[in-house]
């Protein structure tokens, strides 16, 4: 899952006698190294592509570029654009063609004016790659630096990394601000509404964040993975359901309300629990019974 190795370095506040010593742990995660190497694979492929099209074969309608630095500066933006600077060697010639051409219109002839054209061109040579500048930049690939006050004897380096792996990140609350309640945009003007719209909607974020923390922590603590969580795959269990899929396990609840035309008698009938629901008001710490108080019948109103 993770390689790398630790130091310990002592630090101190500036203009303070207050320091401590913190280890670092400098880690490397194969898995985000291959992604890292797939992704400068596939910008490499299409910088190779767009150098390429830059001199085009001739043709029509194919426009050919005859001025050195325009096409040097096109292949800096080229590399520059795909972040493959110092990776690629592009190299390319200059032939130049000379045609003879009768001046003027008409047949030619012997004795007739002539002129010279001159044609430069600058095809490219297959572009070569610099696997040792390629190879380099790929071991910088999955590298990640973490660091901690705790000591070896209380938290291992493998409990360290695994700590931060499964650690909450902040970044998440702010995601479902933005795509889950959609906090942005506010179509209110005063500084009052918009105070009151942005507490109400952080409070749904913090309802959200709660439930998912209480249910993952009680299947964690009974050691569980549960079925039911991903529709697309109705056997896979998982012990980390997100608090989207565990609202989305009630989405198919419906309450009916049967009334009688002298609306002196009204019968309520609510979806029954399923298997999954029920497990999940348990885990929660809400039990059924809150469940069930939601049909009620009322007699002779």
């Amino acid at each position: 899952m993770a390689e790398g190795y630790e130091c310990e370095r002592t630090c101190c506040m500036p203009d303070s006698d207050v320091a401590w010593c913190e280890r670092v742990l400098v880690v490397r995660s194969p898995r985000q190294a291959a992604h890292q190497d797939a992704g400068l694979e596939k910008r490499l492929c299409h910088a190779e592509a767009h150098l390429t099209a830059l001199t085009p074969p001739r043709g029509r309608g194919k426009r050919q570029r005859t001025d050195e630095a325009t096409r040097v500066a096109a292949m800096d933006r080229v590399l520059t654009a795909h972040r493959v600077d110092g990776l690629l060697r592009v190299t390319w010639e200059k032939p130049v063609e000379q045609p003879t051409h009768d001046v003027g219109r008409g047949r030619g002839s012997v004795s007739r004016e002539k002129c010279v054209i001159q044609n430069i061109r600058y095809p490219m040579p297959p572009i070569a790659r610099q696997e040792d500048a390629i190879t380099s930049r790929s071991q910088r690939f999955g590298w990640k630096a973490f660091v901690t006050k705790a000591g070896q004897p209380r938290r291992s380096w493998q409990a360290a990394v695994l700590g931060y792996r499964n650690a909450y990140r902040v970044e998440r609350l702010f995601n479902r601000l933005k795509s889950r309640v959609h906090i942005a945009p506010l179509f209110v003007k005063l500084n009052e509404h918009i105070e009151g719209l942005t507490s109400l909607l952080t409070l749904g974020v913090r309802v959200v964040t709660v439930t998912e923390f209480v249910r993952r922590r009680s299947l964690e603590t009974a050691q569980a993975r549960r079925p039911g969580f991903h529709p697309e795959h109705k056997h896979k269990r998982t012990d980390k359901p997100t608090a989207e899929r565990i609202l989305q396990a009630f989405a198919g609840i419906s309450l009916t309300i049967i009334q009688h035309a002298a609306g002196e008698d009204m019968l309520r009938r609510l979806t029954p629990l399923s298997g999954v629901q029920e497990d999940i008001l348990q885990r929660l710490g809400l039990g059924t019974a809150l469940y069930g108080q939601l049909e009620i019948q009322i007699m002779g109103t």
